[in-house]
């Protein structure tokens, strides 16, 4: 029998939650925020897969004891806000320290792409006719994140369209944009090595 968190204080999920409740959390989690937490994961930066990953990483992140206080950030939630709008805050600051990081990472791997004149790419081509198809799977499978493999599998390897492409992931154009530099940095990267 699931836990009706509908019927629940947020004082109560809380309480739960931090007890380590199962049916509070799939309850809270998987089924009331869910279109909460779909929401950001289509609209935002991520290294999730899919949408229960981006959920598992944000329980994760917010049930953790912190090492400054040994407290974790939902035992520090100080009921000023409802817990849904808080989580969505939360969701937004997590995003936004992924993406920040991603950036500075980018930014140092993309050193050795620049050109004669010291200046960035704006644009990874990959140029895969180079290679027979069996390094190119082996470079796929080495490639850490399964989604951006999916991706360039997809794209440059099969030869599907960015519409096509996008659509055989689930993925909205403008998600699909977003990953599509990454997962040509990633690729890269492990081609290099």
């Amino acid at each position: 029998m699931t836990q009706d968190t509908h019927n629940m204080t947020d004082q109560q999920i809380v309480r739960a939650l931090i007890g380590r409740d199962k049916e509070v959390t799939r309850a809270f989690f998987y089924i009331k925020c869910y279109p909460l937490f779909k929401s950001i994961f289509e609209h935002y930066y991520t290294d999730c897969d899919n949408c229960i990953e981006f959920i598992n990483e944000i329980y994760i992140y917010i049930m953790s004891p912190q090492q400054t206080t040994g407290r974790s950030k939902l035992e520090s939630f100080r009921f000023e806000s409802t817990l849904t709008t808080w989580i969505k805050v939360v969701c937004l600051y997590y995003c936004y320290a992924r993406y920040e990081e991603k950036q500075r990472i980018d930014i140092d791997s993309n050193f050795d792409l620049a050109d004669r004149n010291g200046s960035v790419s704006d644009s990874i081509q990959l140029d895969m006719t180079i290679l027979n198809k069996e390094d190119i799977a082996h470079i796929l499978a080495l490639m850490p994140n399964a989604r951006y493999r999916e991706l360039i599998r997809l794209r440059y390897l099969e030869g599907y369209s960015n519409e096509a492409t996008a659509e055989a992931l689930g993925m909205t154009m403008d998600n699909y944009y977003n990953k599509l530099p990454v997962a040509k940095a990633q690729y890269l990267q492990v081609y290099r090595k």
